[in-house]
């Protein structure tokens, strides 16, 4: 009787420290956040304040809202490794209609107002999306050669379109009807950067999507086991090609935001934003084969990452160090998926 109670009794013990484990694991994002911002504030008094918070906070809007398309991908089992260059050309693409579309026929420049840039600008994204979700559904390559190589497409048509040169001044005229591009840089909504307003608001639908409808159901399913999803009834092809289009939309209003943040737009923004918005992914807990991660995770973990990065700044390390502090913090999440799902496939 004795035996049985130790047995019991051990067996509660560790099934306790499996879920505290668990927990550690699963909300590992929220825990390193709080972590970084209890640590800055102690070696910075100027770190935790309200109006650098929100300064940081409109850094993240870059971050999160690239990281929310790869997010998507991800849990489709794919990977976009050109969302960064689709930033730089959608910033490009939205200086030049600013600068106004000369005919030379008909002897005119054309100055088109804000509201047609963006549209113009997210619909060019989503086009790039379009392309690669094609090829990749359709024509089965790859999806990291596909996107690799619209990665070199993307910047290459930004650096043809400005000649290595960056759009300046893109606040616009009164006289010619196309300003207010800089309120999406500077802007506030109740003392809120209107960049900040923006993630939230592609958040919060992302979510709703993936939450809410049948296409975030298929989306799991055919991230988690493309085959069975498809002998089930789920358009495997159509939701891999929306999801690439949903990627591009992203980049493409990071990219607007970026450019209006700068009120400038050269062909090498967003080099090497790809690689943060996987690693944003991953801390948030998205598994790399797909089918698992959701939104709030994947938030999380472009604020531990922008938060870290803007924090050693702040502090005065050296950018070589805020380097290996990064890849340190990527390897690590990366360590921790991999032990979170392997328990979870082995308890299965």
């Amino acid at each position: 009787m004795a035996d049985m109670t130790s047995s019991t009794t051990g067996r509660a013990g560790k099934a306790s420290s499996f879920s505290i484990v668990q927990l550690l694991l699963e909300g590992r994002a929220f825990f390193a956040l709080i972590a970084i911002i209890g640590v800055f504030s102690v070696l910075s008094p100027q770190y935790a304040t309200l109006s650098n918070f929100l300064i940081m906070a409109n850094h993240v809007a870059i971050y999160g809202l690239l990281s929310i398309g790869m997010l998507l991908v991800i849990l489709n089992g794919g990977i976009d490794l050109s969302v960064g260059s689709v930033l730089g050309l959608s910033g490009v693409i939205a200086g030049f209609l600013m600068q106004g579309i000369e005919i030379p026929a008909a002897g005119i420049i054309l100055y088109p107002p804000v509201w047609a840039v963006v549209v113009l600008t997210i619909a060019v994204g989503g086009f790039v999306g379009l392309v690669n979700g094609v090829i990749v559904a359709f024509f089965r390559v790859p999806a990291f050669v596909v996107t690799l190589g619209s990665l070199y497409v993307a910047r290459g048509i930004a650096l043809l379109m400005t000649n290595g040169l960056t759009y300046n001044n893109l606040s616009g005229r009164p006289e010619l009807g196309n300003t207010g591009f800089d309120w999406l840089g500077f802007n506030r909504l109740f003392g809120v950067p209107v960049g900040v307003i923006i993630l939230a608001v592609v958040a919060i639908a992302a979510s709703l999507l993936l939450a809410r409808t049948a296409f975030g159901r298929w989306l799991y399913s055919s991230g988690g086991n493309e085959r069975a999803a498809e002998l089930s009834g789920v358009p495997v092809k159509r939701v891999k090609v929306i999801v690439y289009m949903l990627s591009g939309m992203c980049a493409a209003i990071a990219g607007l935001v970026l450019s209006s943040q700068l009120t400038s737009a050269g062909p090498n923004a967003g080099f090497t934003y790809e690689l943060t918005a996987i690693a944003a992914v991953v801390i948030g807990g998205a598994a790399l084969t797909g089918g698992r991660g959701n939104v709030l995770g994947t938030l999380l973990g472009a604020f531990v990452i922008i938060f870290l990065a803007d924090g050693l700044v702040i502090i005065g390390v050296s950018f070589y160090w805020q380097t290996v502090f990064t890849g340190a913090v990527i390897v690590l999440a990366v360590l921790l998926n991999s032990i979170q799902y392997r328990g979870k496939r082995r308890a299965r």
